[in-house]
């Protein structure tokens, strides 16, 4: 059980390079959670990996996303306020130590990426095998009535655009900052979404939730949860049901803005 998981974990590890890889050849841009469940979906958790931690977190997912600073050490990987970039080291090494274990032990052991490794390439996509063209069938000549009723036919009407078509994204009656701050703010108690304490206030202008607070330096934790309860939840990366939001905070002033159409959340 310990050594499948271990396998597992390590070849989720690898995946998340392959998924930032594969995002450089098609121009697709994934934010770090999008990553993170990509390499799950790929590598699914076994049932030990799926249990949930006490702060609602899937084992294996927080297990995973702690690893992935090894990423980081190694070069391979450089997490930035935009998102997660793969560097040329980190694309050789797909290559290089193309097997799981290869690639967690030359992360384990620090080994180099050799210099004569090269780039990986986008997989050649096989061109369409074309159709020969049917022969046209003659046209027959139209009657002159055919002719008449064709002209007398009302034009039917344009489609509508597919923008006007767009559904307006349907706002939360409620957004709560839930953490172990909650008290300071002064709600009876922490991690409680229902308090009016840690309600956020929505912006109808900016279609953004805020919430502005003054709090001691320290490291604090805190998950997005919607509608006074924990039945919908937003974590790093703006994940459901995912890992905390962790915040080092200089002591002071700040202000929390959390956007429903990405359900992220910045500090400012």
């Amino acid at each position: 059980m310990a050594k499948s998981t271990v396998e597992k974990s390590s070849a989720r590890l690898k995946t998340v390079l392959d998924v930032l890889a594969e995002g450089t050849w098609s121009e697709k841009s994934l934010n770090a959670g999008e990553i993170l469940a990509e390499a799950i979906v790929r590598v699914p958790l076994d049932e030990y990996e799926s249990e949930l931690l006490s702060g609602g977190i899937p084992r294996g997912h927080k297990s995973l996303t702690t690893e992935t600073a090894k990423l980081v050490k190694a070069g391979w990987l450089v997490k930035g306020r935009s998102g997660w970039t793969i560097t040329d080291d980190g694309l050789r090494a797909t290559v290089a130590f193309a097997k799981p274990d290869e690639f967690v032990t030359a992360l384990a052991e620090g080994t180099p990426v050799p210099a004569d490794t090269p780039l990986p390439t986008a997989p050649v996509k096989k061109a369409a095998a074309r159709k020969p063209a049917a022969k046209k069938a003659p046209v027959a000549e139209k009657a002159p009535v055919a002719k008449a009723a064709a002209k007398a036919a009302p034009k039917k009407a344009a489609a509508p655009k597919a923008a006007a078509a767009v559904e307006k994204l349907e706002q939360p009656a409620a957004v709560a900052i839930a953490g172990d701050f909650n008290t300071i703010l002064g709600a009876p108690e922490d991690w409680a979404p229902q308090y009016e304490e840690v309600q956020m206030k929505f912006n109808s202008r900016r279609k953004v939730w805020t919430l502005a607070a003054t709090l001691p330096a320290g490291f604090y934790t805190y998950k997005i949860a919607l509608n006074r309860s924990w039945d919908e939840n937003y974590g790093a990366f703006g994940v459901r049901d995912g890992a905390n939001h962790e915040l080092h905070h200089d002591g002071g002033k700040i202000t929390f803005t959390y956007d429903h159409a990405t359900h992220d959340i910045v500090t400012a």
